[in-house]
């Protein structure tokens, strides 16, 4: 009998975020699946869920590259036919990946790829996205009454950016990194940048805060951060 593939959001840092479905499907897991970057060891998923693992989990980690046509390449081949091996062989794998599995995500893709699969049982678990978390932490509300709030990639071109905050009343910026300084005056030029602020690795050691993006906009980030600003004054 096939194993069934988890794929598991276990949120933005904070171990203590994972729903207790995740945690429950972490526990019974045979082996585990880690993405991670080519230019850095280890899986920041990983250390997150670690609390939960087992001793004798099998760890497995996989490189997604995204290039053109990432979905056909020989690496993502690869790692559908090893996750593919591991579930005909009975085995249940969990793929980990931070926030929630279906908001901008590998996961996604590897989803598509092994649903095309038969007989494959799969089952996604929702993690807690980055920008929910600070909200809570900050206090700061996301969207209220009749509030129009956009998520935005902030690798998107200004033209699109630009379009999406003349229109919203709040705003969660993504994938905030080296383009930070033109970030910062996007906002500044649609009066969105008094009431914003930033953090980067929510819920995790090394965590920062940045309040005053005016002040701190030549600041070069560490790591991909979110941006949560709004319109109106006050909380």
């Amino acid at each position: 009998m096939a194993g069934t593939f988890y794929g598991i959001g276990v949120g933005p840092g904070d171990p203590e975020l994972l729903t207790m479905k995740a945690i429950k499907a972490i526990e019974k897991a045979d082996v585990l699946i880690a993405p991670k970057t080519e230019k850095k060891d280890g899986s920041v998923a990983l250390s997150i869920a670690k609390p939960y693992l087992k001793d004798d989990i099998e760890i497995v980690y996989q490189v997604f590259p995204m290039v053109v046509n990432f979905e056909t390449t020989d690496a993502w081949q690869k790692n559908k036919e090893e996750i593919l091996a591991l579930l005909q062989a009975g085995k249940n794998v969990v793929f980990l990946t931070l926030g929630d599995p279906m908001f901008y995500s590998t996961y996604i893709y590897v989803y598509r790829l092994l649903a095309k699969e038969k007989d494959i049982n799969i089952e996604t678990i929702p993690g807690v996205p980055a920008f929910c978390a600070i909200g809570s932490k900050l206090g700061y509300p996301l969207v209220e009454g009749n509030d129009i709030i956009s998520v935005i990639p902030a690798t998107a071109d200004k033209e699109t950016i630009d379009k999406a905050l003349a229109v919203s009343n709040n705003v969660v910026m993504m994938k905030v990194y080296k383009n930070y300084p033109e970030v910062v005056e996007a906002l500044a030029e649609n009066d969105m940048v008094d009431n914003a602020v930033l953090v980067s690795r929510c819920g995790l050691p090394d965590e920062e805060i940045i309040n005053d993006l005016q002040a701190q906009k030549d600041k070069k980030l560490n790591y991909l951060s979110t941006i949560l600003t709004r319109r109106s004054k006050g909380i």
